[in-house]
């Protein structure tokens, strides 16, 4: 055959890396064809750790592992059943609160309303039952008032273009406004008793708000995990532009997620008006920074798209142990503050970490 068409084959050299043991690259003979190469293949083999098992809750879960073993052995009534139960209603709604927040977060933004749209509703509601309304419509509409804030803040942020947190921050300021002024700063009560039992009643010994906070974890973790619109979640938080670009309806998802955080912190207020028996104006104060802890000690990224619904419930449960194990310790409150801000920084550290280590051995 001519030469430009046929050639004999030659043997050949390819440059490969070895193993990181401080060699440089070396090079590595081809074999002439028809021969047969022996493969030489050495597997990397890495310790399995709980990052690789947990992913971005592994931090949390180490916390949490910490705070009760230590109560534990600190104290005899920890694991008592009243005061599990206890816990479990104060876990609950911090739980629900956090979840509303992680689906912002996961955008990106972030969502300073919170505490604010829980007392609103909260104390909506108990005045609509003491004004005679039946539990139901009363719940229905507490409920609506956080989604209809919630749809606000949506719009503030996709239409008007504000920054999440300035958004936010003036909804904030507003509801909390709305709610003393409808209640005059003082305490609803009389609330009826069938509705108290919501948050206070017990289905086979687990507490109603346990249930109720697992329900609305389990939904989000499939919404996140298992649905186009959880795709699109987190596609917005990792590039907005790329996901328009890609056809994702930005500013729908946007708006979704500030609707559902303010329907589940209305959700969230009036569980807790329930379990108080009365609508207090004041509360809800300081849980929207509660919130955003639980899902950065979850493993949640406040540059959007990381993090999950487990991961902030984890985060809820872990802040809940500490301040129950505050309590039954007679533990300052302030040293609980400090504690809490270490578990943050140590969180988020230890998810950096494995970050790291996943990207250096894939």
């Amino acid at each position: 055959m001519p030469k430009l068409i046929w050639r004999e084959p030659i043997e050949s050299t390819t440059i490969v890396n070895r193993p990181p043991d401080g060699a440089e690259a070396g090079l590595e003979t081809v074999p002439r064809h028809g021969e047969t190469p022996e493969l030489k293949t050495e597997a990397r083999r890495r310790v399995l750790t709980l990052g690789d098992i947990a992913g971005r809750e592994s931090g949390g879960l180490v916390v949490l592992l910490v705070a009760v073993g230590a109560l534990t052995l600190a104290s005899d009534e920890f694991l008592t059943a009243n005061n599990l139960a206890n816990l479990a209603r104060q876990v609950a709604i911090f739980g629900i609160i956090a979840v509303g927040q992680l689906l912002v977060i996961l955008t990106a933004g972030i969502d300073l309303s919170v505490g604010s749209v829980l007392g609103l509703s909260g104390a909506s509601t108990a005045q609509l039952l003491v004004a005679g309304m039946p539990i139901l419509p009363s719940i229905l509409l507490g409920v609506g008032i956080g989604t209809g804030l919630g749809v606000v803040n949506g719009l503030l942020v996709t239409r008007a273009l504000l920054p999440p947190f300035i958004a936010t921050l003036g909804m904030l300021g507003i509801a909390r406004g709305m709610v003393l002024l409808s209640t005059d700063a003082q305490t609803i009560q009389g609330v009826p008793e069938a509705f108290q039992i919501i948050a206070n009643g017990t289905i086979l010994g687990i507490p109603n708000l346990l249930i109720i906070a697992v329900a609305v974890t389990a939904v989000m973790w499939f919404v996140l995990t298992r649905t186009v619109f959880g795709r699109y979640i987190y596609a917005v938080g990792s590039n907005p532009e790329s996901a328009r670009l890609a056809g994702v309806p930005v500013r729908l998802v946007t708006i979704s997620v500030y609707m559902i955080s303010g329907t589940l912190a209305g959700l969230g207020g009036v569980l807790l008006a329930s379990r108080l028996g009365a609508g207090i104006p004041t509360a809800g104060t300081g849980f929207e920074l509660s919130a955003i802890a639980a899902c950065v000690i979850g493993g949640a990224s406040l540059f959007g798209a990381k993090g999950s619904a487990i991961g902030a419930f984890t985060g809820a449960l872990i802040m809940g142990v500490l301040n129950n194990g505050g309590n039954l310790l007679a533990i300052n409150a302030f040293y609980l503050q400090i504690a809490i801000g270490v578990l943050i920084l140590v969180a988020v550290g230890f998810d950096q970490l494995n970050t790291r280590r996943s990207a250096a051995s894939g």
